[in-house]
């Protein structure tokens, strides 16, 4: 059996349900069937890529890994096929969407650099799910998401995805004064007797990614504060917790933010648009608008910068 598209989105898609169950009913497939096929696909990477459970699921290492690389390759396609149906050139206005990243202070003049005569509103949010719900039902056109690897938010046509940047680290922040804050990089099973502040748009994943990898370091995380955005920065500077972050945000008085040992937790960002109100010369512009108001931040957290230049197959595709 040679692996192709099919056998990637139906990866995908039992990832996106959580249950085998699940993703039969929305492929169309008998239990039985997407069971065999799946153990096919299995033997043909060599090695499991879903733990069973009472409760559904979960992606392995390696299941994570595969995910990751068929999100690419199927954005990617999608876009081929989205960019031969252009929209109608007469639409002036942008509504765009984003996910609360440190590179929101640049998205609408980077677009508009890139989209001169169209004015542009900006809508953040702090959960990927809210902005994929905002594009199916129309209310944004165009959407720069953030999602942790093996937690993809799923889309539906006509909305189409193309990857800004396929891969980055997940950080931790923590006060100043803490005794691991002066260490390059902290083990992520060296922060079990923390109390944790949960991360902002629980419901794309974000939560359950955090469980998972403390579970996989052998701790159950200790989450005491569900702060939306920015307001846990506070409650970190002052010692009441440690939180994961994006790598490109500036790190704020009182707070240490450092990488975690073996990057446990890794994101990456799409862009979404619907190819229905955004044409082929329209989302190549935005997505250069988004990919420099993105490179834009890497130099606020010094950090990721020297991260960013060891990784170039993480920089977007220009």
């Amino acid at each position: 059996m040679d692996l192709d598209l099919r056998h990637l989105r139906m990866v995908c898609t039992i990832a996106e349900a959580g249950s085998v169950t699940k993703a039969a009913a929305r492929l169309g497939l008998s239990q039985p069937a997407i069971t065999t096929q799946l153990r096919r696909i299995e033997e043909m990477v060599g090695g499991e890529l879903f733990t069973r459970s009472r409760n559904g699921v979960e992606p392995t290492q390696l299941g994570r890994q595969v995910i990751a690389r068929a999100r690419i390759v199927l954005s990617e396609i999608d876009s081929l096929f989205g960019d031969l149906h252009d929209a109608n050139p007469a639409v002036t206005g942008l509504r765009l969407g984003c996910s609360h990243l440190a590179c929101v202070a640049s998205v609408v003049d980077r677009v508009g650099e890139a989209l001169p005569g169209r004015s542009i509103s900006l809508r953040i949010e702090p959960s990927s799910v809210q902005l994929a719900d905002a594009l199916t039902h129309g209310q944004l056109d165009a959407a720069l998401m953030g999602m942790i690897e093996g937690f993809d938010v799923p889309l539906t046509p006509p909305v189409v995805t193309r990857t800004l940047v396929p891969r980055y680290p997940i950080f931790v922040a923590m006060a100043a004064g803490h005794p691991l804050a002066e260490q390059p990089e902290v083990h992520l099973s060296d922060l079990r007797n923390e109390r944790w502040i949960s991360p902002p748009g629980a419901d794309d994943g974000s939560l359950a990614a955090l469980r998972a990898s403390c579970r996989a370091a052998g701790f159950e995380p200790d989450v005491r504060y569900d702060a939306p955005s920015g307001a846990g920065r506070p409650l970190v500077a002052a010692g009441l917790g440690v939180r994961l972050v994006d790598p490109t945000w500036p790190v704020p008085e009182g707070t240490a933010v450092r990488p975690l040992a073996g990057e446990p937790q890794v994101g990456h960002l799409v862009m979404a648009w619907r190819r229905d109100l955004i044409g082929a010369d329209a989302a190549a512009a935005i997505y250069r608008g988004l990919a420099a108001a993105f490179e834009d931040h890497i130099d606020d957290n010094p950090t990721f910068r020297r991260w960013w230049d060891e990784h170039p197959g993480a920089h977007p595709l220009r």
